[in-house]
């Protein structure tokens, strides 16, 4: 198995192959990490941040255009999605993090039947239209449509666990069995705050000198 180092960027969130990420770039280590990105049009990884380290699993990500540059050195752009990597160990010796890694891609190659994905985009398709969410159109002929279904879901927990999965079958039978999941638990949000500022008024109390 070839191993590579890559430059790693640590992120609250998961990305998915094939699927826009637009970023803010304004520490010193990554505005070094994606500079050189820039110049040699080169991958950099992705991996979900958590409390003390990072996951072992990522999507690689490459620069698509610079959107605005700021004259304090600070900088938008916009990112693609493209490879699947695992992390080997972690390499030191640069300002940014790096890690020793391979990529891998699906194992299980038997397309899924229609009905499948007929199901994972009403699911996709009820999401929208009941959260209102505002997402890139997906590519319908994608083979691995199941990330671009995926797009919609926030739970980095959920989108961590579909980046691992070697299946597209697998992938949208996952997507299918949580989209109701996902919207049982956003109505249940959306309840709490249309009830919230009704509840629990607080009022100030003025201090008073004795």
């Amino acid at each position: 198995m070839r191993e590579e180092i890559l430059p790693l960027f640590p992120l609250p969130l998961v990305l998915f192959p094939r699927t826009a990420l637009p970023l803010h770039i304004f520490e010193e280590r990554y505005r070094e990490m994606i500079g050189e990105a820039i110049e040699a049009r080169s991958e950099f990884g992705v991996v979900l941040a958590r409390e003390g380290g990072v996951v072992n699993t990522g999507c690689t990500a490459t620069v698509e255009r610079v959107v605005q540059r700021y004259a304090d050195g600070r900088f938008d752009i916009l990112t693609a999605g493209r490879r699947r990597f695992e992390i080997h160990e972690l390499v030191e010796g640069r300002s940014f993090l790096r890690g020793r890694v391979s990529f891998f891609d699906d194992e299980e190659l038997s397309p899924p039947d229609f009905t499948l994905r007929l199901r994972a985009v009403e699911g996709f398709r009820k999401i929208l239209r009941v959260t209102h969410e505002e997402i890139e159109e997906p590519k319908w002929d994608d083979p691995q449509l199941s990330f671009q279904l995926a797009q919609i879901v926030t739970d980095v927990d959920f989108r961590q666990q579909l980046l691992c999965l070697r299946s597209e079958v697998q992938r949208l039978e996952t997507l299918v069995e949580y989209y109701p999941v996902y919207l049982r638990r956003w109505s249940h949000t959306e309840q709490i705050r249309a009830v919230a500022p009704r509840n629990g008024h607080s009022k100030i109390i003025p201090f008073e000198a004795n």
